[in-house]
């Protein structure tokens, strides 16, 4: 992305408002492929880390999906959680996947918190996913909740 012609920047806030403001002059087809590469960038993170972190199969998982690969992943206290927003304040209108102590999973839309289901297998629980995925969500958009 060029920057604006004289667009000096003394800050990191400055840099960011630059940032944003070129943003806003970006064509139709450059802004659709920043927020896929911001997501491909963050899928890629959360596939690459240790077990520790997450159970490995969810993430893989939600990702062999074509509609789940295009929504923002974050992954807190083991858990998945997808958004159709890069930046926050994000909706929580995506089921979010949770591994069940005693084995199987959890699906949880967090905007009203809930229990979509307690699939056994990871594979049951991205279905699960999809299928209450909202209407029109497509790829994740470089915006907040209130743009949507």
């Amino acid at each position: 992305m060029a920057r604006e012609p004289n667009a000096v920047c003394y800050s990191l806030g400055q840099e960011f408002e630059a940032q944003e403001m070129t943003v806003r002059h970006m064509t139709n087809d450059e802004a659709s492929v920043r927020p896929a590469e911001i997501v491909a960038a963050e899928w890629k993170t959360i596939l690459d880390l240790e077990d520790g972190l997450i159970h490995p199969a969810m993430p893989r998982a939600a990702h062999a999906h074509p509609r789940l690969r295009e929504l923002f992943p974050t992954v807190s206290h083991g858990a998945l959680y997808l958004s159709r927003c890069i930046r926050y304040p994000r909706p929580h209108d995506v089921g979010s996947l949770f591994r069940r102590s005693g084995g199987g999973f959890m699906v949880i839309r967090q905007s009203d918190g809930t229990v979509l289901g307690e699939p056994e297998t990871v594979e049951e629980a991205v279905a699960l996913i999809v299928a209450n995925l909202p209407e029109g969500c497509g790829p994740a958009i470089d915006g907040s909740v209130d743009e949507l």
